[in-house]
């Protein structure tokens, strides 16, 4: 595992240069409660230093105004750094956040250049102008960058939800300010590093790790056109009321507490491991796409519960370094504080713990959770409509197809979701009725090439594939002179 990693200079405008204050970031361990590393924490005069830089490079620099084929060069570099050294940043993202390597080589440093490497294959198709026929006469039709972006991203995936702002805002000729959580703000230095290698022009880029002062000064600065946020629905709310102020443009990818429903002739040879997979085994539960309500009809549900409570008992829990390790620690003692209390109030509930539901046994040191499935649950219960945040999934039965499509959607959240059966068209049809951003059918599954976002609570906007581009750019119409008759 990567050894202590130290920052002392903040990256703004594409330089590494001293903070104006003297505070700093201490980023602890998960895994043996220890400090890690130490980055500056930017306060508000950082924040105008950064938006004054990004503004100026955006209102007069080069960078919006290259040809498309020219930044498409510059980001496919930074794609290609980011694939080369893939190891060394799933390494630096477990030591911040826990992640196993399992996971962070492939969910965390993988999965941002698959990022990278979609939203590219986007913009080559993603013509900055077109000319169409309107009713008047002929108009030209321009993709117009938005501006300078604030992008404000959380600790759990911090390198996938850099990458999915990032790589649409450089590549649409944005400038960007970004924003990485408190907890893990050593990765998004370290791309700052990687860009700078890679050819990013001065004043696109700074990085500006900090808590909620320097977020809330940043997303609310009128010199920012744009903020694209990952993180919870409070904070989203508490962002989108700061934008109106000044109408600046916002996306939001919130929380979720999304649905597998298992039909009557669902295989669990396939459902159970794609479970497994999008619940306890996708960063120790602690992602907004997780499977976190298993919906199963009343036939099938002692099997499911053998089966599935099997699985996650059998998940291998403890130090992110060991490959064999499945699930981790959680973020932090308070995320694993909610965590137990979520399972103790389920229990007053009268939801019974098939299994898991506290510390494992000899992992005293760190913020550790035991896999944990919950039966007997209703969709009224919190556990059930409330998003945890760990490996934490709810049992809960159904009759009827048309009642397991109502508990499905009766939440307040739309992101994710998937459902099971022998007949994918049946699944599928299904599939069509619940109200959620993407669903998977007999899988569990996140393509970069897809749009993705929220229904509901869950969110504002789409990342991934062209609707992630367009997401950055304002639209001129150039209304133009109709032909002369001959």
């Amino acid at each position: 595992m990567t050894a202590r990693v130290e920052y002392d200079q903040l990256f703004i405008g594409g330089r590494w240069t001293d903070p104006a204050g003297s505070g700093v970031i201490d980023v602890v361990s998960p895994v043996t409660e220890k400090v890690v590393g130490r980055v500056p924490h930017a306060g508000t005069e950082d924040v105008e230093r950064a938006v004054a830089a990004a503004r100026a490079a955006f209102d007069h620099g080069p960078w919006p105004r290259l040809p498309l084929a020219e930044r498409i060069a510059v980001v496919t570099r930074i794609k290609d750094l980011l694939a080369a050294r893939h190891q060394e940043l799933a390494e630096l993202v477990s030591l911040q956040n826990g992640s196993p390597m399992l996971f962070s080589v492939r969910g965390q440093a993988l999965s941002a250049v698959g990022v990278f490497g979609a939203a590219l294959a986007a913009a080559a198709d993603f013509a900055p102008e077109e000319e169409r026929t309107g009713t008047g006469g002929p108009v030209l039709v321009r993709r117009e960058p938005v501006g300078v972006v604030a992008a404000v991203t959380p600790w759990n995936v911090p390198q996938l939800t850099i990458a999915a702002k990032l790589a649409p805002a450089l590549l649409t000729g944005c400038c960007v300010v970004l924003k990485p959580a408190p907890e893990t703000p050593l990765d998004a230095n370290w791309l700052a590093g990687l860009c700078a290698e890679a050819g990013l022009p001065e004043g696109v880029l700074s990085v500006l790790p900090g808590g909620r002062e320097t977020g809330a000064h940043l997303v609310a600065h009128p010199g920012i056109d744009k903020v694209a946020f990952t993180g919870s629905g409070a904070a989203g709310k508490a962002i989108m009321a700061a934008a109106a102020a000044n109408l600046t443009r916002v996306s939001l990818e919130l929380g979720g507490k999304s649905a597998a429903v298992l039909l009557d002739d669902a295989d669990l040879a396939t459902a159970i491991p794609a479970i497994v997979a999008g619940t306890c085994a996708a960063n120790s539960g602690q992602a907004c796409v997780a499977l976190t309500r298993v919906l199963v009809h009343s036939s099938r549900y002692e099997a499911v519960a053998g089966a599935l409570g099997a699985a996650f008992a059998g998940l291998r829990v403890g130090d992110p370094a060991d490959p064999a390790t499945v699930v981790g620690p959680l973020i932090s003692r308070a995320q694993q504080r909610r965590n137990l209390d979520y399972v103790a109030s389920a229990r007053e509930a009268g939801a019974t713990v098939l299994t898991g539901g506290g510390v494992p046994a000899g992992l005293d040191t760190g913020w550790y959770m035991a896999p944990t499935l919950l039966g007997e649950v209703t969709n009224d219960m919190p556990v059930a409509r409330e998003e945890i945040f760990g490996p934490v999934v709810c049992l809960i039965r159904y009759e009827t197809e048309d009642e397991a499509v109502e508990i499905a959607n009766d939440s307040d959240y739309g992101l994710s979701g998937a459902v099971f059966s022998a007949d994918p068209e049946r699944a599928a049809r299904l599939a069509r009725r619940v109200r959620t951003g993407t669903i998977s059918v007999n899988g569990f599954r996140l393509d970069l090439a897809a749009p993705f976002g929220g229904f509901k609570h869950s969110g504002i906007g789409r990342e991934f594939g062209p609707e992630g581009l367009a997401g950055y750019v304002e639209y001129q119409t150039v209304n133009l002179p109709r032909p002369t008759a001959s």
